[in-house]
């Protein structure tokens, strides 16, 4: 019974592979064009759609390989791609993970540090923070084919960790805002307008990170939920059907992150209308 619902995700998995790889190629181009970003926050953005762009070239296809090599009972294809899909799986949702809270700090420390902001956080630095990321993510990736149980491990440290240090950072800036808002509200004096620019800009940004978090974490919440509940009883149909759903839930993530960029960052809305007008007019002119 289970064979219609693997074809039908198979079909939909294929196309939402489509849309990750072209919507995160068109992110990946409208950064590089745009300039007013700052760089060392431009380089999390970019590892967080190179992130996604991998998913929607590695994972996603490999998994609609695993379906069907199931449906069609090639039972030496299915174990070997499960191997693949696993390890990938893993990698890339360590590195979504670990990028998206250096993107929660990263919004923490502009704030708090103000003008000391850009001396602190330098592209270089942060090139050493998101090199660690992968590296990490990828050592302990390779881990889980020799010993899970560390895999395991690094799972239950790292996710409960992850979501602590993004709550704290997003909660923090909320209270520093408000408590500069009170503070301005109660000036007799007119706020000084630069100063008011560049709180609104600073508050845009923090609400794209926050979209961008909350959307991973409903994207991942039910496919973890799922997992626990099949670790913990036996595999019925109806677990595994669960599970295969939530799974498509979680790749959805990576087609829903480039739409979240264009709607809530100003700028690489407008560098994606550049580049998707060029691209017409080059092949309208050929």
């Amino acid at each position: 019974g289970l064979h219609s619902h693997l074809k039908f995700l198979s079909v939909l998995n294929s196309f939402l592979s489509m849309t990750a790889i072209l919507g995160n190629i068109l992110i990946l181009i409208a950064l590089h064009k745009e300039s007013s970003l700052h760089p060392p926050s431009k380089l999390l953005l970019r590892s967080l759609a190179t992130t996604d762009l991998c998913v929607g070239l590695c994972s996603e296809p490999i998994t609609v390989i695993y379906w069907m090599s199931a449906v069609n009972e090639h039972w030496n294809i299915c174990r070997l791609v499960l191997t693949a899909f696993m390890l990938t799986g893993s990698f890339l949702c360590s590195v979504s993970l670990l990028t998206l809270t250096a993107i929660s700090v990263d919004r923490l420390l502009a704030l708090l540090l103000r003008l000391q902001y850009r001396q602190a956080v330098t592209l270089k630095r942060t090139f050493v923070i998101v090199s660690t990321i992968w590296i990490v993510s990828s050592v302990f990736t390779a881990m889980q084919h020799w010993n899970p149980q560390i895999s395991l491990w690094y799972w239950v440290i790292v996710i409960p960790l992850s979501l602590v240090t993004s709550i704290f950072s997003y909660t923090k800036i909320y209270l520093n805002l408000r408590h500069q808002q009170n503070q301005i509200q109660g000036l007799v004096q007119q706020p000084n307008q630069t100063n008011q620019l560049n709180i609104a800009r600073y508050k845009k940004a923090v609400c794209s990170a926050i979209w961008l978090q909350l959307t991973l974490v409903a994207c991942y919440l039910p496919f973890f939920v799922v997992v626990v509940l099949w670790t913990k009883g036996e595999l019925s149909s109806s677990v595994y059907q669960a599970w295969i759903y939530s799974l498509t839930l979680v790749y959805l993530n990576s087609s829903l992150n480039p739409i979240l960029y264009c709607w809530k960052v100003e700028e690489v809305r407008q560098a994606v209308k550049d580049t998707i007008r060029q691209a017409l007019c080059h092949c309208f002119s050929s």
